[in-house]
């Protein structure tokens, strides 16, 4: 039975003019895609199957990431059922130069395990065996999303 913490993944996307929207900053959609994207790896780690997005339960945009900044993504799950799967995921603004960081995003996303006919499958239950697993689960659950 997979755990919090062996699902828990950190990307980072450096954001360049062609990510960004009219306001010169991250584009809501790109990063919304990339939330996505590690949501998915995070969710195939926990089922070992290929995943596919069901919901976007919430996603709210806090602040900005500009062009030049870094968005720091990260993904676990937190809860799962028969064949769904429960996403929390953040995103923040990093300076490159110093490491700062500022969040700007959450969200929790709803994969649905898939064979390869498309058919749901069942995931295993998800594990809390640490503290940090434990504190990732209930930060997750109390964002109520």
């Amino acid at each position: 039975m997979p755990s919090v913490l062996e699902t828990h993944l950190q990307n980072r996307f450096r954001v360049q003019p062609n990510h960004a929207n009219n306001n010169d900053t991250l584009h809501g959609g790109t990063l919304m895609k990339w939330l996505d994207e590690v949501g998915a790896m995070a969710a195939m780690r926990f089922a070992g199957e290929t995943c596919v997005t069901a919901r976007v339960n919430e996603l709210d945009f806090e602040r900005p990431i500009g062009i030049g900044d870094t968005a720091l993504v990260e993904a676990y799950v937190y809860d799962a059922g028969r064949t769904s799967i429960h996403v929390a995921l953040q995103a923040w603004r990093e300076e490159p130069r110093t490491g700062e960081t500022e969040k700007t995003t959450e969200s929790s996303f709803t994969f649905v395990a898939i064979d390869d006919d498309g058919t749901p499958q069942p995931v295993p239950e998800l594990t809390v065996d640490t503290d940090d697993g434990a504190r990732l689960r209930r930060r997750a659950l109390e964002a109520d999303y």
